[in-house]
């Protein structure tokens, strides 16, 4: 059986990274310890369901219909009349504090399903594919992928959820939206957790994005899988193969074209992001308009967030932080112990004296996502 542990705060969740990682070492000593570049397809699968039985649930999945208007279509290109758009959630669907999640250029909704499981006691965690990720539809035009399009399927999720209000959680590109969306909206909004996300990034490290995720690429073996992605991997901090594994799954698809799997996002969507990454990231005028309480989830090898951004950020006495150390670009989310500080803080409602610096306790010996 899975060796389970127990998170602090004494309401009984479960570290689902922990039992992900201990559900596929099983598969794997069953499966006599196999070389990684000896597995198949068939056996990437066969993980996968080790994964995801190891799961206390997953959150259900849902859809709804974006109608996407004309004031944000291009007035050369667009349809000239608003178009409809199937956007794919997932929703624990409890009575806790709804928290919308918001992931980056390719992230899909299962990014959180590892923090829907370990705050599920406290937090209803509802997470969404913007259009042109995961289970989502893609827009029309390659100029309808933008920070207005995505703030209008936010306002449009959340009526359709009945929300009046509720907390943003975005990470990178989802924390770039929430900023505008909670300095525009304020009513809407009742605080927002940025995951190393902020009101400034740098054009470098942009252009260093835009280069990476505007290409095509086919995965033709598990083995090549691992290899080519655990190098981006590990900006995300210390994280077993189980969550790996799991995250980059649901960002690939199988193509029969291709013969092996490929990333599942519109490529325009990826081409409208390198076209705006030839300047910086400046939201400072929406920073200083902001109401509610943030907290800024840093990671301390991070190139996105500089210090002196940090800094001045400090100016909103709202603000509240946690450096996450070993973990570049946004945190993985998939550390029970990061989750419950992350679900504190939100019933906490309360601003942090002092910023706090967090240290997995778990180092996963990796065994497919080696770097």
């Amino acid at each position: 059986m899975p060796n389970r542990k127990w998170l602090p705060g004494g309401t009984g969740e479960l570290d689902t990274a922990r039992i992900s990682d201990n559900a596929l070492g099983e598969w794997y000593e069953h499966c006599g310890k196999p070389e990684p570049g000896t597995l198949s397809w068939d056996d990437y699968h066969a993980m996968l369901h080790a994964i995801e039985h190891s799961f206390r649930h997953l959150p259900d999945i849902h859809r709804f219909r974006y109608l996407h208007p004309v004031r944000l279509q291009h007035p050369e290109f667009g349809t000239g009349k608003p178009y409809e758009v199937p956007i794919s959630y997932s929703d624990t669907a409890s009575e806790c504090e709804p928290v919308i999640t918001i992931g980056g250029l390719i992230n899909t909704k299962h990014r959180f399903d590892f923090l829907a499981n370990d705050t599920s006691a406290d937090l209803r965690i509802i997470a969404i594919d913007l259009a042109g990720r995961g289970g989502s539809g893609w827009l029309s035009e390659q100029s309808d992928y933008n920070i207005e399009t995505y703030i209008e399927q936010l306002l449009q999720f959340m009526d359709h959820l009945g929300l009046s209000s509720c907390t943003l959680l975005g990470s990178s590109l989802g924390g770039s939206i929430s900023i505008r969306l909670a300095a525009r909206y304020p009513d809407r909004v009742n605080r927002i957790i940025l995951n190393d996300s902020g009101p400034y990034i740098p054009v470098e490290r942009r252009q260093r994005r835009a280069t990476a995720i505007a290409r095509h690429y086919v995965f033709d073996t598990p083995a090549g899988m691992f290899r080519k992605t655990a190098i981006s991997a590990r900006n995300s901090g210390p994280a077993p193969d189980a969550v790996l594994l799991y995250n980059h799954h649901h960002k690939t698809r199988w193509s029969n074209e291709e013969n092996g799997r490929v990333y599942r996002h519109d490529i325009r969507a990826m081409l409208a992001y390198r076209s705006e990454a030839t300047r910086s990231l400046d939201q400072w005028s929406y920073w200083d308009q902001l109401q509610c309480p943030v907290l800024l989830l840093h990671g301390l090898e991070s190139d996105a967030m500089l210090d002196e951004t940090i800094d001045r950020m400090k100016s909103n006495p709202q603000l509240s932080v946690i450096h996450v150390h070993d973990t570049g670009h946004t945190p993985s989310l998939s550390d029970g112990d990061l989750n419950r500080k992350i679900a504190e803080w939100v019933l906490n409602d309360r601003a942090y004296s002092q910023d706090f610096h967090f240290r997995s306790r778990y180092r996963p010996e990796n065994i497919f996502y080696r770097i």
